[in-house]
Formats: structure tokens, C-alpha cells, sequence
């Protein structure tokens, strides 16, 4: 289906505006079946993100600034993410011995546990929009994607 069929539209449009409302509706395809996924786990998409940034860490604490600079989304709160997963047990957070204004953030085993859960049904998620997709297009889509995005950051 055209993005111009999904979204009603009878107007012509050029393809730099198409681009950008296929992008934009596609990603809100993705978003909604990956909530779908976290949605048993009480996660957000963001909280999600967060733990699998830590769990990166392979036990080694991470700050709030090492947190937000690897966070898709760059507008997150990460406070509000970390206060949200120490809530549920995922994380644990502790003032740094050796500068108190530094707050270390570290996946508990009960996020552990949880990302594992996780893993092989985000792995299905995955495989299942790369299904209709060969390979090599894949590896074209994100060369043509990080092109495309790079010329705004």
C-alpha cells in the first residue's frame, strides 16, 4: 500500500514529502507493535532503551549524562526513566563515592532477567519487518537512511 492510499490522500506530492510521511508512518507501525511487546513487562519504549544501555555496561555503572547520550530518543528524561525502573527493581542507583554529585545507575539481575525475556521476542519483532525485505535491500535502507539523517544532525 502507497502512503498516499494509507492516508487518503488525493493531492499529488513530490517525493521529499512522502519520504518524510512514510518514515513518520512507519515508525509509528514499529512503535506501536514493539508496545505491544513491552506492554507485559510494564516497560516503555524509552525504560526499555535505558535498560538495554545499561545491561551494555557489562556491570559497570553508567551516569545520567552516559545514559542520555545513548538514548534514542534524545528528549528523554532520564531521571524520570531511571526513578521509574528503581520503582519496578530494574536498576539500582547510587551517589558515585568519589564525586557526590554524580549518580551511578546499574541494571539489577531482575533486569537482567527481564531484557533475556525480552530478547527473543524483540529479535521476532525485528525478523518480521525484515521479512518482505532481501538482505541486500536492508543494507541499502540503512545506508540510505543514516544519508539521509545525517545531513540534520
Amino acid at each position: 500500500m502507497t502512503i498516499e492510499e494509507v492516508i487518503k490522500s488525493t493531492v499529488k506530492m513530490d517525493n521529499a514529502r512522502k519520504v518524510i510521511l512514510n518514515i513518520m508512518y512507519t515508525q509509528n507501525v514499529i512503535q506501536d507493535h514493539f508496545n505491544e511487546i513491552l506492554k507485559p513487562y510494564d516497560l516503555s519504549g524509552e525504560q526499555y532503551n535505558v535498560l538495554r544501555i545499561l545491561r551494555g555496561q557489562k556491570g559497570n555503572p553508567a551516569n545520567m549524562c552516559v545514559i542520555q547520550e545513548r538514548m534514542l530518543a534524545k528528549t528523554s528524561n532520564t531521571t524520570r526513566l531511571v526513578d521509574k525502573l528503581l520503582l519496578k527493581e530494574l536498576v539500582t542507583r547510587n551517589v558515585c563515592p568519589n564525586n557526590r554529585r554524580k549518580i551511578e545507575v546499574l541494571i539489577t539481575q531482575k533486569g537482567l532477567d527481564t531484557l533475556k525475556e525480552l530478547d527473543p521476542k524483540v529479535d521476532n519483532h525485528e525478523q518480521t519487518f525484515a521479512q518482505n525485505v532481501e538482505p541486500e535491500e536492508l543494507e541499502l535502507l540503512n545506508q540510505l537512511l543514516e544519508k539521509y539523517r545525517n545531513q540534520h544532525n
